[in-house]
């Protein structure tokens, strides 16, 4: 932000970045209503019901994260171009332009590194992760592209806004405040841990999905947390160097590759 522009009011830093979770939200909700079958409903249930339930908790989490970041981000730096530009500030598109090329790059190339760490770590978890966990197997085309909206809305987007916006700048605000609140600011040193931090727990909120298929080991809990904290340190340094913007874009761009190579096994299959 120039320093010509204004801090936008809270309302403001509060309201854009929940407004940009929900569509997330929304995709996870109407991919559980055509995917979930009628017999995994709850009793007492219909399946509009469940659906719409289902996205209770991540819509109470978004708001929470959209409370702490709209606190704590400006204290310590860390931008959203969205929220800029409803303060008056310049273009979306002219902000994120020189932000583009890098958090596609980032994105792109994080997906194939965790799709080469995964095959490097598959014999340790092999007798743990069934194939139809790992690669898919039973699921057509149609299940790809019907997943695709959760991946880029509710990943590339709703899962930044709770992780960096909410939680990464909790962590940073923190920091500073307990190395001393340097005048320019949270340090190098501090901004790491909180990138790393929220990786780390980026990889941990993904546990419960995964617990829903198989039963966790301490193989799987290590994969699991390993391969999504590596995408989530990328994520977090963009967030922390560029904006909140660059990180969604990055995130987006990181489910290329797994979306291709789902869609490459079915095809082999």
């Amino acid at each position: 932000m120039s320093s010509t522009e204004r801090t936008p009011p809270f309302r403001t830093r509060f309201g854009v970045p929940l407004l940009a979770g929900i569509p997330g939200i929304a995709a996870l909700v109407g991919y559980l209503y055509l995917s979930t079958p009628p017999e995994s409903v709850p009793a007492g249930l219909s399946l509009p019901v469940f659906a719409v339930l289902s996205g209770v908790n991540p819509l109470l989490l978004l708001v929470v994260a959209c409370l702490l970041g709209a606190y704590a981000a400006p204290k310590v730096g860390l931008r959203s171009h969205l929220v800029d530009r409803a303060g008056g500030g310049d273009g979306l598109r002219q902000r994120l332009r020189p932000e583009v090329g890098l958090a596609v790059g980032v994105g792109v190339f994080g997906g194939l590194v965790v799709v080469a760490l995964d095959v490097a770590l598959a014999p340790f978890v092999a007798r743990d992760l069934p194939q139809s966990a790992v690669g898919g197997a039973g699921a057509t085309a149609v299940d790809v592209v019907a997943y695709a909206p959760v991946r880029f809305l509710y990943g590339g987007v709703t899962e930044e806004v709770l992780l960096r916006f909410g939680l990464m700048s909790v962590l940073a605000l923190v920091g500073w405040v307990v190395t001393g609140r340097r005048s320019d600011g949270p340090g190098a040193g501090v901004m790491w841990v909180a990138v790393a931090v929220s990786a780390v727990l980026f990889g941990v909120g993904h546990l419960p999905a995964l617990a829903q298929s198989v039963e966790l080991t301490a193989a799987l809990v290590a994969r699991t947390v390993l391969l999504n904290a590596v995408a989530g340190v990328a994520f977090g340094w963009l967030y922390w160097r560029r904006s909140l913007e660059a990180a969604m874009v990055a995130h987006a761009a990181f489910h290329v590759p797994l979306v291709a190579l789902s869609l490459a096994q079915v095809a082999l299959a």
